[in-house]
């Protein structure tokens, strides 16, 4: 893909995402809240793929394929891969998707903890 955004450009996007689950949150949309906590998980690995590679993902399996492949390199990016995936599966598949968001303060708290992932993208996409 043609790179027209530089890696700070999507970790901005990524924290904006966060910003909105939050606000979702207060809302009481637990739903929305996931969803946009899991856009911020994948806009942070792909800002980090994109500062690693060079290339920024199209698609999510491109954004997991990567992951993975980084994962190799060291005990904090196979951290990243298994949060990627344990978010994909937990907000964006089974909160959003299903609305299976049970027990609900266990989602709140991977929603509130997305920050930490950005954070971890970042520490790992500067190194």
């Amino acid at each position: 893909m043609l790179i027209t955004a530089l890696p700070a450009d999507i970790f901005a996007d990524s924290y904006q995402l966060y910003a909105d689950a939050l606000e979702m949150l207060e809302l009481g949309k637990i739903r929305n809240a996931a969803e946009k906590a899991w856009g911020a998980t994948k806009r942070a690995t792909d800002s980090l793929l994109l500062a690693r590679t060079g290339e920024i993902p199209e698609y999510t399996s491109q954004t997991s394929r990567g992951i993975r492949a980084l994962s190799r390199e060291s005990a904090a990016l196979e951290s990243l891969r298994q949060r990627y995936f344990d978010r994909m599966g937990a907000l964006h598949g089974n909160c959003f998707y299903e609305g299976d968001c049970e027990p609900e303060d266990l989602a709140q708290g991977q929603i509130c903890a997305t920050a930490d992932y950005i954070r971890d993208a970042e520490t790992a996409a500067s190194s």
